[in-house]
């Protein structure tokens, strides 16, 4: 689709449009108010991504995403739209797909264990003020010195009620525990598993490596978590995709710039992550995005109003797609001055007009060139997706899913002796000789693993317990995901 000399071909106006892989990790922007384009637009750079052999990560948050796993086919728009912008080499083709979502419906589970997600995650979560968020902290500290490990929300309650019920105990190494901020704490997770909670802690914990996969042809995979369910919780939807981008940037080794990204991550309905984020939280968002171009990971930020994204953040997105904006009220007003501002200015184009009369499936364009210099903005359409633009069925979704190499590893839970089961003294051996509260695991199958069912299940666990606990020397709070980014801000 993209001459690998000239780049990705994204859209084509006076001329084509390229977005060169070598400055794909600068990160990005796709904004437009709703029904402009802005989901097709995503879809032809997944697209393109995986074509030239990039992963990619997306949330899917009105289920048309996963028209990228069939080919497209010849509808009369499309057919129009290929011969207006001249595309003599288009041709209709399917994306290797793996779907993922937190509540195991529509894709492979996805989970985390508590000790990676960390207190100052799980202190937004749970709505805490700054007193609870130290108790929290106080309580891992804790589970770190005693060797628990945390994995599940029972795990955490247990040990909020352990450290609750021996709050004199700890009072002299870690100060005072407050039974109204461990009550708060409960209260709160209560609701968090009324919200799913309970599905997304545990083990197997997702595996990255698991999202920077290839298939036999070369193409990168396009991973789409379903998000229509989870972003009816928006809090934990933004925390998640902020979780997954900070685990990336804490493992991931410095590559600098490479020739073409390792990972892309699209980051929809991105106004979710800065709503309500303390100002140390922002600060560290921005020092992540900032930082994690350096790993070989591209970040894009879809949204509807530029102004949703802060300004520090905004001056880091190179890449940047900007459908039309409406101007019905002062504030729209203002976001279109501001998209405008932004622009590398075109002495031929009035970019604060263009921007009120762009169709549906036209934009302002403006890439990076070679050196890193945005692009001067051009007026141009989209050129159209190769895969099926909407839903597939369920059917198709779930012979994606099963045909998946990854189609057993995730789909069954383990439930391995930690924090709850210590403190409980609930760990006896069972007549079958496996320990209780632990029961077998749905391997994935041998093409994927060729060790023994054994050496699997003690290789899964092992894996799962070196990123859950970590180094007890010198980890204490800097723990699992955002743990050397934030760690200064979990002390107390």
């Amino acid at each position: 689709m993209s001459d690998a000399t000239d780049g990705l071909h994204i859209a084509s106006g006076d001329q084509p449009l390229y977005l060169l892989p070598g400055m794909a990790n600068r990160h990005g922007l796709i904004a437009g108010a709703t029904g402009t384009g802005k989901t097709v637009t995503l879809q032809v750079m997944a697209e393109h991504f995986s074509g030239i052999g990039v992963p990619v990560f997306m949330a899917d948050v009105k289920g048309d995403l996963s028209g990228i796993s069939q080919p497209g086919a010849p509808q009369p728009k499309i057919q129009e739209r290929i011969k207006q912008l001249g595309l003599k080499d288009f041709a209709f083709a399917a994306s290797p797909a793996t779907f993922w979502d937190v509540f195991g419906e529509g894709g492979h589970p996805v989970r985390a264990t508590i000790s990676e997600m960390g207190p100052l995650l799980l202190a937004r979560l749970l709505n805490l003020n700054e007193t609870q968020e130290g108790v929290l902290t106080m309580v891992f500290r804790i589970a770190d010195d005693q060797g628990q490990m945390l994995l599940d929300l029972k795990d955490l309650r247990a040990m909020l009620e352990y450290v609750g019920n021996n709050a004199p105990t700890f009072q002299t190494k870690y100060g005072n525990v407050s039974a109204a901020s461990v009550g708060a704490i409960q209260r709160g997770l209560l609701t968090l598993e009324g919200q799913g909670g309970t599905k997304f802690f545990g083990e197997p914990a997702l595996d990255l490596d698991d999202l920077m996969q290839t298939d036999g042809s070369g193409r990168g995979m396009v991973n789409i978590l379903v998000a229509d369910k989870l972003l009816q919780t928006p809090k934990i939807y933004a925390t998640f995709l902020l979780w997954l981008l900070a685990e990336l940037f804490e493992r991931l080794p410095e590559v600098g710039d490479p020739e073409k990204p390792k990972l892309v991550f699209f980051f929809d309905e991105a106004h979710l992550l800065f709503t309500d984020a303390p100002k140390p939280l922002m600060e560290k968002i921005e020092q992540v995005v900032r930082l994690v171009r350096s790993k070989g990971v591209g970040v894009y930020f879809i949204t509807q109003n530029p102004l949703d994204v802060p300004d520090v953040i905004l001056g880091q997105l190179g890449n940047r797609v900007q459908h039309a904006l409406r101007a019905f009220t002062p504030r729209d007003q203002k976001a279109v001055n501001a998209a405008a501002d932004t622009f590398r200015g075109n002495p031929k184009l009035n970019v604060q007009k263009a921007i009120t009369e762009l169709a549906v499936g036209e934009a302002l364009v403006s890439f990076l060139d070679p050196k890193g210099t945005p692009g001067i903005v051009q007026r141009a359409w989209i050129i159209p997706p190769t895969g099926q633009i909407g839903p597939i069925t369920p059917a198709q979704r779930q012979s994606l899913i099963k045909s998946s190499v990854l189609f057993g590893h995730y789909e069954q839970t383990i439930d391995r002796e930690s924090a709850y089961e210590r403190l409980k003294g609930s760990q006896q051996t069972a007549p079958d000789g496996q320990q209780a509260g632990q029961h077998t695991v749905s391997l994935p199958p041998p093409a994927r693993h060729q060790a023994s069912e054994a050496e699997k299940l003690l290789g899964a666990m092992a894996q799962s317990a070196a990123r859950s606990v970590g180094t007890q020397i010198g980890r204490q709070v800097m723990r699992g995901v955002l743990g050397s980014i934030f760690g200064g801000m979990g002390k107390r």
